[in-house]
């Protein structure tokens, strides 16, 4: 297995993870921007494919300016 606890995480804990509202988050999954799974009715994040994104992100953000 080797997944550390607490790797999922809700949108509550991706919010204040992020530092941004959850409405944000919510448009942002709904939208597909931010790599996320759906459960039912709940979303759902891995910690290290956030990581990767704000990585991957910033990267290309750089990339624009």
């Amino acid at each position: 297995m080797g997944k550390e606890p607490g790797s999922i995480m809700t949108i509550e804990e991706v919010a204040t993870y992020l530092k941004i509202p959850k409405s944000t988050v919510y448009i942002l999954a709904q939208e597909g921007k931010i790599p996320c799974q759906k459960v039912g009715r709940h979303w759902r994040f891995r910690r290290e494919t956030i990581n990767h994104w704000l990585d991957k992100s910033d990267v290309s953000d750089n990339n624009k300016k």
